[in-house]
């Protein structure tokens, strides 16, 4: 049959992105990619939408435009609450009668779809979505209504008449009014779509630039089992995955740089009978320990979400499904994304705690990027929203839309369940609060009217911290800076401050370190990975097994989880050189690891004791330093991150640094092979003795003015009694400085400097410039201050 226009409805391949003011923003975009990504392979159900006219036509048929706009008279006098109006509008649209041509046509358009399929009456969702025809721009998301699992003409019919009355949500007149919207010129278009069944399979939502830092070459993707409501509701802790976009089309790279499991405790379903068309149940223990996605379907999903970003010319909000019977995937939204894509880049604040090591509550999630102070306040339900104060920090397991027009009030939100795409962390980004999602326990653990700091301004992890914590903040701005010859590069320990810093103009990273992956993400000595069987304390394996649930190869857990963080990094600068130094631990941090008490000595002096180079080539630790190349020739080969350079920390001597390279060899690492370039941390006197030799073996040399400070003084750089003796202005430091520059470079090698020095104090950025350093790597914080004094510096010593 073919399919016939009306005033009252539009096919979605009838329509497209110019179309929002016919049939609202999502309905539009159904029909866009419908008609322009369809053809290049990206799947979307079909369907079909009511106009804006249908809704004027129901309005008018029930003389409901005078009563409507009587009420919001009323509200907006203070005659009545919001809550008043609302309920009273809807319940005059759902005392209305459909105009027999309208519930006629959405009839026989309904059937005509049902055609399609050999299932009878097509099971269909169905949403509302908002239009005006002078507001192209508005967003109007999440504030009207989805109905799921809808069948038959008579069911679809009675729900459209509450998409109607959904136009008049709480939420959604506290928007218009917010906005200045005319609540009489805004329409309402539904949109019916072929339900794609996922009861055994999953769905979610994706994004095409980081969520949190606006990072643009990334794609988020979260997923659940079953349907996606769980997902945006922030009903479950979802799966998470990065994905790189400039690589996806790239040959043999598989540019997943993350994937995080999540707890998804439970998962929607179809209910077989009852007023309630879907509902939760638990998943079961396999269902949890799982990934949602296989690595292929991830890819997959994310080239369809760099194709719909590249076709609308904006960064997307997607949400996606896998069908049951067949396990295809399929697109079901997009809409542009609508935060960050509206910021300015010129600058931005950064956040730090004047009390390290305070006491953390929980963690979770951050949303935003902010600290603030607050009164912790338990909501339950919607009533607990009255009375709230602006100090109060929202506890709940979830938000609820409804609870839209209180939440702007406040400091903060906490919730137990959700993922970066979920309802609580939308809310928040837009209203621009400061949340922590997906704690766990946040309500069983935080007490009513208890002090707390909220931390969603250091990294991806958000922090809830016990008392008012003082911090400082620090507006940097990037307008304006000079570009000075000198590469300004970045100094990262944790993969989760590497998008936050993208904005920053540096030319990569000069110092990341490993060690911190291990100790805050894999947790477990890698000894203990490569020989479990050597672990003998029960409680220290049951740890492993727990923390390597899922991982049948134990030393799989260790490549995954450290490529994974050096990925992040590595993604975040990229093309940019990022020099990845191996791990550093002293034997006394390595035996804190899980499992570690195993496997280390008990030194006298951890300091000068067994660490860095010496440790790859020993029996003691060969087979760790194995998963740690294993884990770098990923990130390079498979991944295709290859901007990373290795770096070898505290190499003794020639002797030892021609050992190291034999292993990495052996690993499938060799100094030039891929364009492998293989840096050497310059940090011993010896380095520095025999600058020429070591620049034989290495292809760089980054300065590391810690250690070489306390070598050539003989201070222990942690001895508080002798701190007044470390002194990196010493002249025999920078005598030794100034030869390892000159003559590195008479060798034809680079040389870098990553130590703390230049962070604290920017005349020794000047004493570096001065000496012809070719990059010099600062803590992000620094890096405006530092920029401008090294291109004062640069100008001085050129004239």
């Amino acid at each position: 049959m073919d399919k016939q226009s009306s005033p009252y409805i539009r096919w979605f391949e009838e329509v497209g992105i110019d179309d929002v003011g016919l049939v609202g923003g999502k309905n539009a975009s159904l029909g866009e990619m419908i008609k322009h990504l369809e053809p290049m392979g990206v799947r979307v159900p079909n369907g079909f939408a009511t106009t804006a006219e249908a809704y004027w036509a129901f309005m008018k048929e029930n003389s409901l435009e005078a009563p409507v706009e009587e009420e919001i008279g009323r509200f907006r006098r203070g005659d009545i609450s919001l809550e008043e109006a609302g309920r009273s509008i809807r319940q005059m649209i759902n005392k209305g009668v459909f105009p027999i041509p309208l519930a006629e046509k959405i009839r026989a358009a309904y059937s005509e779809l049902s055609g399609q399929y050999d299932t009878g009456d097509v099971d269909v969702a169905v949403r509302s979505s908002a239009t005006a025809e002078d507001l192209p721009d508005a967003s109007f998301a999440g504030q009207q209504e989805t109905y799921l699992n809808i069948r038959g003409g008579d069911e679809l019919v009675g729900i459209c008449k509450k998409c109607f009355a959904s136009l008049f949500t709480d939420r959604a007149i506290s928007y218009r009014e917010e906005k200045g919207f005319d609540h009489m010129k805004v329409a309402l278009s539904i949109g019916i779509q072929k339900m794609v069944r996922a009861d055994k399979a999953c769905s979610g939502v994706m994004f095409t630039v980081d969520t949190e830092s606006g990072f643009p070459n990334v794609v988020l993707i979260n997923g659940s089992w079953g349907l996606g409501e769980n997902v945006v509701q922030g009903t479950v802790n979802p799966d998470q995955f990065f994905v790189f976009k400039p690589f996806l089309n790239a040959e043999e790279k598989r540019p997943i740089i993350e994937k995080i499991k999540g707890s998804k405790e439970l998962k929607m379903v179809y209910a077989s009978e009852g007023e309630n068309k879907t509902k939760n149940l638990p998943t079961s223990m396999m269902e949890r320990q799982s990934f949602v996605l296989g690595d292929e379907e991830i890819l997959r999903l994310a080239r369809w979400a760099a194709d719909i970003e590249k076709h609308y010319g904006k960064p997307m909000d997607i949400e996606w499904v896998k069908e049951d019977s067949t396990g295809e995937l399929y697109i079901v939204q997009a809409r542009p994304e609508t935060i960050h894509s509206q910021q300015a880049g010129g600058s931005f604040k950064t956040y730090r705690l004047h009390e390290d090591g305070a006491p953390v509550l929980i963690r979770g999630l951050s949303i935003g990027n902010n600290i603030v102070h607050g009164i912790i306040k338990h909501v339950h339900d919607i009533t607990d929203l009255q009375n709230l104060q602006p100090d109060h920090i929202l506890v709940t397991e979830m938000t609820e839309p409804d609870w839209v027009p209180s939440l702007k009030n406040v400091a903060g939100i906490i919730t137990d369940f959700g993922g970066r795409t979920c309802h609580a962390a939308i809310v928040s980004r837009e209203l621009g609060i400061s949340a922590v999602v997906g704690t766990g326990e946040g309500t069983k653990i935080l007490e009513e009217g208890q002090e707390v700091t909220l931390s969603s301004g250091e990294g991806e992890e958000g922090k809830i911290y016990e008392g008012k914590i003082d911090f400082e903040v620090n507006e940097v701005d990037l307008d304006d800076l000079p570009e000075p010859q000198t590469d300004i590069m970045l100094n990262l320990a944790t993969p989760e401050s590497a998008f936050k810093w993208w904005r920053l103009p540096v030319r990569g990273v000069g110092l990341a370190r490993m060690e911190f992956i291990i100790s805050q993400h894999i947790r477990i000595h890698p000894m203990a990975l490569a020989h479990p069987e050597r672990i003998i304390n029960e409680d220290e394996f049951a740890k492993i097994r727990k923390l390597t649930r899922g991982y049948s190869d134990l030393e799989q857990y260790f490549v995954d989880k450290l490529s994974s963080g050096i990925a992040k990094i590595a993604a975040s600068q990229h093309p940019d050189p990022v020099i990845v130094r191996t791990s550093d631990f002293k034997t006394n941090e390595y035996a804190d690891l899980i499992g570690g008490n195993e496997f280390e000595p008990d030194e006298q002096n951890p300091m000068l004791g067994w660490r860095g180079a010496s440790r790859y080539y020993s029996d003691g630790y060969r087979d760790g330093f194995a998963l740690e190349c294993r884990a770098l020739k990923k990130v390079r080969a498979e991944i295709g991150l290859d901007n990373v350079i290795i770096m070898i920390p505290f190499c003794r001597t020639l002797t030892e640094a021609r050992k190291v390279l034999e292993q990495m060899e052996t690993f499938g690492l060799r100094r030039g092979e891929n364009d492998l370039q293989i840096y050497m941390m310059c940090e011993i006197p010896s380095n520095y003795i025999l600058t020429e030799e070591y620049a034989e073996l290495f292809d760089g040399f980054s300065i590391g003015s810690n250690d070489l400070t306390q070598l050539i003084l003989g201070v222990d750089r942690d001895s508080a009694d002798l701190a007044y003796l470390f002194d990196e202005n010493d002249p025999a430091v920078k005598k030794a400085i100034r030869e390892v520059i000159s003559r590195g470079h008479q060798a034809g090698i680079r040389i870098g400097f990553c130590g703390q020095a230049p962070s604290d104090n920017t005349d020794y950025a000047a004493f570096l410039v001065e000496c012809g350093i070719d990059s010099i790597s600062l803590n992000p914080d620094s890096v405006v201050s530092v920029i401008k004094k090294v291109y004062q510096a640069e100008h001085k010593h050129s004239t």
